[in-house]
């Protein structure tokens, strides 16, 4: 079976996160989102919330998974014995950050784990979580950003400050 992980803060999942993931999920027999639960961050939600947010959004794609984790990704993957990570890549500063989080882990695994970009669809090109959360703090329009119910979640949790 060929399977796959895609791990990521997702704080809060976006349409270019679910756009990789079905794409994933067209490629790999099995595709585990791997949600960090990252000690030295303070996300807006909580890695339950973030993993139910992924579950929901991605609950018509048969071969997808939604899981958490906690500390390095090779761990996971060890955990899993899943060696293929993916990973989105929207512009050449991404791949630089990319490029050496691959290296990394690769290092970490004795060459065993490999990482496969895929290339955002254009129309997501420009869509990061932070941007996503700074619209909704402004009360913006989110409808080409996130589900709707994602954006029902971060209007309520930021439209008011």
């Amino acid at each position: 079976m060929k399977a796959a992980i895609y791990p990521g803060t997702f704080d809060p999942a976006t349409n270019g996160h679910i756009d990789i993931i079905r794409r994933a999920a067209n490629v790999f027999d099995e595709v585990t989102v791997a949600v960090l639960d990252n000690k030295a961050k303070t996300p807006l939600f909580s890695v339950d919330e973030r993993v139910n947010i992924l579950k929901e959004a991605t609950k018509n794609i048969p071969n997808v998974k939604v899981e958490s984790f906690e500390g390095l990704l090779i761990d996971y993957c060890k955990r899993k014995d899943v060696y293929v990570v993916v990973r989105g890549l929207r512009a050449v500063t991404d791949f630089e950050y990319e490029f050496q989080m691959s290296i990394m882990n690769s290092k970490l695994s004795d060459g065993k784990l490999e990482t496969i970009y895929f290339n955002t669809d254009l129309k997501y090109s420009y869509l990061s979580s932070s941007s996503v959360k700074q619209v909704a703090q402004f009360k913006g329009d989110l409808s080409d950003f996130v589900p709707d119910f994602v954006a029902d979640m971060l209007l309520e949790r930021l439209g008011d400050k």
